[in-house]
């Protein structure tokens, strides 16, 4: 078990590399740089700016350091291996392997991605946790009412539910109920930034319109996968001993079932930990996916790789979590690894 634990973290190395190099590729590819947006700039305080923060390094590698260290009568192989290496790629590497994810462009460097994503992802981890909570709270018990109650009107009612909450983009129940409120009731959902500081009433309404999306999902899951176990043998067996029917769903169904809503929950609970970036712009919470918007927009580089590899490590122990859970859940998994 431990070494499984132990590999699957590892696993999480060349992963992270890769996400890394995918985000840098396309960051550079997109047209204009950080200080397009600003008022027009002299050459030479770009050149400085460039030059403060390594933005006037080669991309990837150097070939020029490395001939020049050369020319010089270096032979060392890690001296010149550095040299080689001395580019924005690899030296954002260097400073996130120190946990240094690199100052803010948008800023002028006198903050750093670290302090943006440590006094933002607060409000989206609480917005997360709100809709991940109403989804599993909500979806389960639905999804066990419709197997339950098979082809009749609560299974109709549940699949209808399900259906609506996958089709229906949470933007447009956020604009919707949005109207309805505001001219029904004449009451606004938009809150003010004071109220985000705490964990109140304000994070009610958008974190339930973001976790509809996953509570329909974990509906139609619980609802199959209950479907399918209420057909095996140790179900009629453990009716046939006389067991009550909270037990035999409780402790012989509902256990077993739960694997492949697990599996969902693991990289969905962290998407929505993460922060939902259309719903926090459309009430106004002054959260991380807001914050990772405008650095897209305003070409920060350092914040767009420093957000995407929290996000991509979030999701990344998410699914390293849901593996683990599988062995707690079924003991044929455990069985399994210790037989490795």
């Amino acid at each position: 078990m431990i070494g499984f634990v132990v590999r699957r973290v590892l696993w999480l190395l060349p992963v992270m590399l890769v996400i890394a190099a995918i985000t840098f590729t396309l960051m550079h590819m997109a047209p204009g740089g950080p200080w397009d947006r600003q008022k027009p700039i002299p050459a030479a305080t770009r050149a400085n700016l460039d030059a403060r923060f390594g933005l006037d390094d080669p991309a990837w590698v150097n070939p020029d350091a490395f001939s020049a260290a050369r020319e010089r009568g270096v032979n060392n192989l890690f001296t010149l291996g550095r040299a080689y290496l001395d580019s924005q790629f690899f030296n954002y590497l260097g400073r996130v392997a120190q946990f240094d994810l690199g100052p803010s462009y948008q800023s002028r460097g006198t903050r750093s991605v670290q302090t943006i994503v440590r006094d933002k992802f607060p409000v989206s981890a609480k917005l997360g946790v709100v809709a991940l909570v109403f989804a599993v709270v909500v979806g389960i018990p639905l999804g066990v009412l419709g197997a339950l109650m098979h082809r009749s009107w609560a299974d109709q009612l549940t699949l209808a539910v399900s259906t609506a909450g996958v089709a229906v983009p949470s933007f447009v129940t956020a604009i919707l109920l949005l109207v309805f409120l505001s001219r029904q009731f004449h009451v606004s959902p938009l809150r003010r930034p004071e109220a985000w500081e705490g964990f109140g009433r304000a994070y009610l309404l958008p974190g339930m319109i973001l976790g509809l999306s996953v509570l329909a999902i974990i509906v139609r899951l619980t609802r199959s996968s209950l479907l399918e176990v209420k057909r095996q043998d140790y179900v009629r067996t453990a009716r046939a001993k006389g067991l009550g029917e909270g037990q035999v769903v409780g402790q012989h169904m509902l256990r077993n079932s739960l694997i492949p809503v697990v599996t969902v929950l693991g990289p969905a609970g962290a998407e929505l930990v993460t922060g939902s970036i259309i719903i926090e712009t459309i009430f106004n919470v002054p959260g991380l996916g807001r914050e990772f918007v405008d650095s897209i927009t305003a070409r920060d580089y350092s914040m767009i790789m420093g957000t995407t590899l929290f996000y991509a490590g979030l999701v990344a122990l998410a699914n390293v979590a849901v593996d683990v859970s599988y062995c707690l859940l079924d003991p044929r998994i455990r069985e399994r690894l210790r037989g490795r």
